[in-house]
């Protein structure tokens, strides 16, 4: 029989054993003129020294305004060098950051605001659509009634709201080393809400310990050192930007450079031209406009090496494209959640190239992986089942949520992913699909990841997104989504003819829509649960117009 799909990652390599803070104060002091943070949009660029300093100058002026351990502050803002200030500057001191989508509308920040007992939040003024101080006036002290302080980023002055110049105080020396005396490594330093598909998000809380170590080891999966510059698409809302970024870089000596407010293939490639950067994050989506945009304009990747691809299986197509085109030979695929940190597992710089394109690697350093079944039980390598995860990243729990808690971490303290998984004999894990968006049709159990790897071989196919949606005979049928490259016109009967007899019929889409985008998240995830919903919506409206025709 085969062995069970069980591994424990190295341990040779010791956990960092102290705080945020400290691991910053150490690379101010290792390379203190070592470039820290460019941020171009803001035309500003930061030594380790220069960046340490103004993170004491933010954290005594939360300290006046009497913030402390324990107190939570929140941030509202896309990618600006001020998030990184306040995400070192709160944990200086001990407070817990609350990291809220830039994406949220009034309903969903009261929320997040309430539920954790925000005192403070900084925030942009506005973003893309979003007039964020309009939407705080509309909420007042009345439905925020713990929150006693709001900060507006920027040089505009609005009514109610400090300006960020009034948390940049003189250092307190005295109050910091006091402030330092109280931390541990184990205390919450960060909130980070999920977004589920039913019901209210949860706060999955995470300490020093949990974001600091999984930072560190995974630049150590990327080789990153002080020379390297590594460009920071992804929003710093979420593990991908603050932990895989920003904290992959306080603990390598590499530097963080902020492309824009928000994605953009244009600006992330000027970046990459003009900073020498040789790291680059994405979601596969982020990756997919990137390349396209390769092909537009003039830019010089070739100081690109590595890299983490995460958020979101990617196409091996994908992932073949970025290692030749971007000249991204060492990048890494990672694979985890925000309850873990996020990082469980990741593939190595030199690692063979058919595990670097078809899996998300092995399991990260102090950590355990293992498939189970149905049942709970291990189950035997190269057969499909739950990915769990436990070690140091595994997060204590939802923020005032034990029963919530209770469901995703058991009783042995494994974090049950949701996620479907197969690993092999030498322990590579393939992630093959969520447990709930498999498709049940007429009792056939199909997987999208397939059916989305196969629709990428068309030659016109630029990214698809398959997903079930009602049935009234099979219960649910396939649907596609399907986004053409550049230029080309595609219509559904060719997709249908491209799968005819190439992969089984119960596969074949019942339902193809050509999009110009997907229904994303602001961290480029695809919703497929909006996706279902205006698809059967539109299946319905047409039902009804034949009924009554």
């Amino acid at each position: 029989m085969n062995a069970p799909s069980y591994a424990k990652g190295p341990v040779d390599e010791p956990l960092i054993e102290h705080t945020i803070g400290a691991a910053l104060r150490q690379a101010a002091q290792r390379w203190p003129d070592g470039l820290a943070l460019v941020s171009r949009h803001q035309s500003l660029r930061w030594t380790w020294s220069e960046l340490d300093a103004e993170v004491d100058s933010v954290a005594s002026g939360l300290l006046r305004l009497g913030i402390g351990k324990g107190d939570r502050v929140g941030i509202w803002a896309p990618n600006r060098a001020e998030w990184a200030v306040i995400q070192f500057a709160t944990a200086r001191i001990g407070a817990i950051l609350v990291t809220i989508n830039p994406a949220y509308r009034t309903s969903e920040v009261e929320y997040a605001l309430n539920k954790v007992g925000c005192r403070l939040l900084v925030l942009a003024p506005r973003f893309k659509s979003s007039d964020y101080v309009a939407m705080l006036r509309e909420l007042g002290p009345q439905r925020l009634p713990m929150l006693e302080h709001m900060v507006a980023l920027g040089e505009e002055t609005f009514a109610g709201f400090l300006p960020w110049d009034a948390l940049r105080a003189a250092p307190d020396r005295a109050g910091l080393a006091q402030a330092d005396t109280m931390l541990d490594r184990h205390d919450p330093i960060n909130i980070q809400f999920t977004s589920g598909t039913t019901g209210f998000p949860k706060g999955a809380t995470l300490t020093h310990r949990n974001i600091l170590n999984n930072g560190y080891f995974s630049a150590r999966a990327m080789g990153l050192g002080e020379q390297d510059r590594l460009c920071i698409p992804v929003p710093l809302y979420h593990c991908f930007g603050m932990v895989l970024g920003n904290l992959a870089a306080a603990t390598s000596g590499a530097a963080m450079v902020y492309p824009g407010e928000a994605f953009d293939p244009r600006l992330v490639l000027e970046a990459v031209s003009a900073e020498g950067c040789t790291g680059l994050h994405g979601v596969p989506t982020m990756f997919i406009g990137v390349l396209a945009e390769l092909d537009a304009g003039d830019y010089d990747v070739s100081t690109l090496r590595t890299g983490i691809m995460a958020g979101s299986p990617c196409p091996v197509s994908v992932m073949r494209a970025v290692m030749e085109r971007l000249n991204m030979t060492e990048v890494t695929i990672g694979y985890g959640m925000t309850e873990t940190s996020p990082l469980t597992t990741q593939t190595a710089r030199h690692d063979p190239l058919a595990e670097r394109v078809e899996t998300v690697g092995r399991v990260h350093p102090h950590a355990e992986a293992k498939v189970i079944g149905p049942d709970g039980e291990t189950l035997p390598r190269g057969v499909q089942g739950e990915y769990c995860s436990r070690g140091y990243a595994v997060m204590p729990g939802y923020w005032d949520d034990p029963h919530k808690t209770a469901e995703a971490i058991d009783a042995d303290g494994w974090m049950h992913s949701g996620d479907l998984a197969t690993m092999d004999a030498q322990g590579y894990v393939r992630i093959t699909g969520r447990i709930k968006d498999m498709i049940i049709r007429g009792g056939e159990n199909i997987y999208p990841r397939e059916i989305e790897e196969f629709l990428l071989t068309h030659p016109q196919v630029l990214d698809a997104q398959v997903f079930g949606v009602a049935d009234e005979k099979f219960g649910e049928a396939v649907c596609a989504w399907i986004i053409p490259r550049p230029g080309e016109t595609l219509a559904a009967d060719a997709v249908r003819q491209h799968c005819q007899g190439r992969i089984a019929h119960f596969k074949v889409p019942a339902h193809i829509r050509i999009v110009e985008r997907f229904a994303m998240t602001v961290t480029g995830k695809a919703q497929k649960f909006e996706m279902r919903k205006m698809m059967e919506a539109e299946i319905r409206a047409q039902a009804g117009e034949m009924s009554g025709s």
